[in-house]
């Protein structure tokens, strides 16, 4: 995979800024989510990272980095060599950049783990091929069969209820790409024991479920090749726009009856992914 051009960017200011403010502090960087999956889309992608550090590292020097680095779209977890050996579900928090904010003590999962072993793209320190890093594939279908209900079914019931700040979003294309290809990431996690991305997901799904469903799957599919779909009040209106006042370029005839779909289909792949735990 040949890096974007703005993923370069990103990751050649975070070191400038990481390296001036503790030199020798960030050993490893690798990139994973998006950026590793072959899935970037330069106006919506984050850039998701892990960095390592030789041990625990100071809580206030990271906050002065991403303090510096503000609304920067790179997001990640700092782990520690030896974190990299261990399951991640005994490790309790670590510290992690989110949304232009640094929280010390974040949760940790093993989709990370996986995703750096399997796909992870070095920046910085060996290739994830030449280090230890934990893997087991019982903990991580697991853990996935329990975020479908843990994450993806409390959010679903939330969306449901129209006249709620969920219920409303749903009604707009971010809404649409995350719901749909996020249930469907699991299901393809619990099918094949691997990963992918959101748009070989959306792919997956279409293969692994029933015509009634491709609908809402390839307008997912259309809303993330747009790569016009963020997560803001802008992206509901502009999602809105699609259906009133403007050429429709959705595949559905109004936001309310897409919003129909994608909350169907999620239960729908959600009690699917479940039926393919227990088998």
């Amino acid at each position: 995979m040949t890096p974007h051009p703005k993923i370069d960017a990103i990751v050649e200011t975070y070191l400038s800024v990481a390296d001036a403010a503790a030199p020798g502090l960030v050993e490893g960087l690798y990139l994973e989510g998006s950026a590793a999956l072959d899935d970037y889309r330069p106006a919506t992608s984050d850039v998701d990272f892990v960095a390592v550090t030789a041990a625990g590292p100071p809580i206030e020097t990271l906050e002065r980095i991403h303090t510096s680095l503000g609304a920067h779209p790179f997001e990640g977890v700092y782990l520690t060599w030896d974190d990299l050996r261990r399951n991640p579900l005994e490790l309790g928090t670590r510290p992690r950049a989110l949304a232009g904010k640094f929280n010390p003590q974040a949760g940790v999962n093993p989709v990370t783990w996986h995703t750096l072993a399997r796909y992870g793209v070095t920046c910085r320190g060996p290739k994830p091929a030449e280090l230890d890093i934990w893997s087991d594939p019982a903990v991580l279908a697991a853990w996935t069969d329990g975020n479908l209900d843990r994450y993806w079914r409390r959010l679903v019931t939330r969306a449901s209820r129209l006249l709620s700040p969920r219920g409303l979003a749903s009604l707009g294309g971010y809404a649409t790409v995350w719901i749909v290809t996020g249930v469907s990431r699991l299901h393809y996690t619990l099918a094949t024991g691997d990963l992918t991305s959101k748009s070989g997901a959306a792919r997956h799904a279409r293969e692994a479920f029933p015509e009634r469903w491709h609908r809402v799957i390839d307008e997912a599919l259309r809303l993330r090749a747009d790569d016009t779909a963020t997560p803001s009040l802008g992206s509901l209106v502009a999602g809105l726009g699609e259906h009133f006042g403007t050429p429709r370029r959705s595949l559905y005839g109004s936001p309310f009856e897409r919003r129909r779909d994608v909350l169907a289909f999620a239960d729908q792949v959600i009690r699917a992914g479940h039926e393919l735990y227990a088998r």
